[in-house]
């Protein structure tokens, strides 16, 4: 499992490679080497999309891409400048498929610049930005700049997007980022608290208005003459960023018991859980990092479950933390693993085939999000399953 790339990466077209070594410099994560002179994805499993390859080769013989031949992902269609099928609606960010967070803030920046050369309409906001993640903050940002009439909404209580729901004291890595008004943001390592602080200065600094606890809920109209529909009220806008995230719906279970009040679907504190016997599911760095968080505090007994064979879609950084927590004992990891069912003092697991009763408090489902296909769909825009293309 450890071949498969977790999401947008580099492939390399043999023929135009002439084995400079630029990219495996410049890769961060050291996923790309020369083989037989030529640059080769050599751990595909640590690549996380920077695409620092792909602007350093000299011939342009790098493209990045989504999934591989055997694993597709679906993402929504969008052109160079962000905007999907339905002119006037744009997407930046973790929806459309990268949730690095200098992309996803240059994406919403790009977007807002398109959108800032078209001609005004009579609409009395030139742009509605939904989602106050980075690349939301960023695209607001820009709208200032640009001096747009904008509103920016946000379903949550706070800012951050993805970054909110990070655990406690989860460190957050990212290349430098250019942001409109504000200047060059640069952070290598970072706390969520930190990331969170600085991006709340950020906004009194500047003025910037968020309208929090705001949910978007559907969109009317056409390019120019857009209605959206918001739990608040309704506002008519010429042009619209969605800059939602794939998180705001988690992927359940789809087992007995998972309506019960022990199931979680993402880990804030772990000190809530000192004491307990947790089982944390999924495969993921969020899965990785809740179990080894709660593993960490005193009396808590943890299992990291997963379905796969092998954690193929972990930092590198991440994977021998768990291997260290493996062999000291502080975390029981059980692989080829599914839920069976969830009961209040126990769970059932099969693992490679055979039925375990493990007896449990508590429950955390970290399998990722769902794309809102259904949203989408109901505005009218495309969503492709991309099998290794562009």
């Amino acid at each position: 499992g450890l071949t498969e790339p977790p999401s947008l990466h580099p492939v390399v077209d043999p023929l135009r490679c002439i084995g400079s070594g630029g990219c495996v410099r410049a890769c961060p994560e050291k996923a790309l080497g020369i083989v037989d002179g030529r640059a080769t994805l050599v751990a595909p499993a640590s690549c996380i999309g920077h695409g620092a390859c792909e602007a350093t080769c000299p011939v342009q013989a790098i493209t990045l891409v989504f999934g591989t031949e055997r694993r597709g992902v679906d993402i929504p269609r969008v052109d160079p400048h962000f905007e999907t099928n339905v002119r006037g609606v744009f997407i930046a960010g973790e929806l459309g498929g990268m949730g690095l967070i200098r992309k996803a803030s240059e994406q919403g920046r790009q977007a807002i610049r398109t959108i800032a050369s078209r001609p005004r309409t009579p609409a009395p906001l030139d742009v509605l930005i939904v989602g106050a993640g980075p690349a939301g903050i960023a695209a607001g940002l820009a709208a200032i700049d640009a001096k747009l009439r904008y509103r920016l909404i946000e379903q949550e209580p706070d800012l951050g997007g993805s970054v909110f729901h990070y655990p406690r004291h989860k460190i957050a890595m990212t290349q430098p980022v250019e942001l409109p008004v504000v200047g060059t943001m640069r952070f290598t390592e970072v706390s969520k608290e930190a990331l969170l602080a600085f991006w709340r200065r950020i906004v009194g600094g500047t003025g910037l208005r968020i309208h929090y606890s705001e949910r978007f809920e559907k969109l009317e109209g056409q390019a120019g003459a857009f209605r959206v529909v918001t739990s608040r009220g309704s506002y008519d806008a010429g042009q619209v960023l969605l800059a939602i995230g794939r998180r705001g719906t988690p992927r359940k279970l789809g087992v007995e018991g998972e309506e019960l009040p022990k199931v979680v679907y993402r880990l804030v504190d772990p000190a809530q859980y000192r004491g307990q016997r947790v089982l944390v599911v999924g495969g993921g760095d969020s899965a990785v990092e809740a179990a080894l968080a709660c593993a960490s505090e005193q009396g808590t007994e943890v299992t990291l479950a997963y379905r796969g064979e092998a954690f193929n879609r972990i930092k590198a950084a991440n994977r021998e933390r768990l291997e260290a927590a493996r062999a000291e004992g502080s975390l029981d990891v059980l692989t080829s693993t599914d839920v069976a069912r969830i009961v209040p003092d126990h769970v059932v697991l099969v693992v490679a085939g055979t039925e375990r009763r493990v007896r449990n408090d508590r429950v955390i489902v970290q399998a990722g999000g769902i794309l809102p296909t259904e949203l989408l769909r109901s505005i009218g825009i495309e969503v492709e399953t991309k099998f290794g293309s562009s």
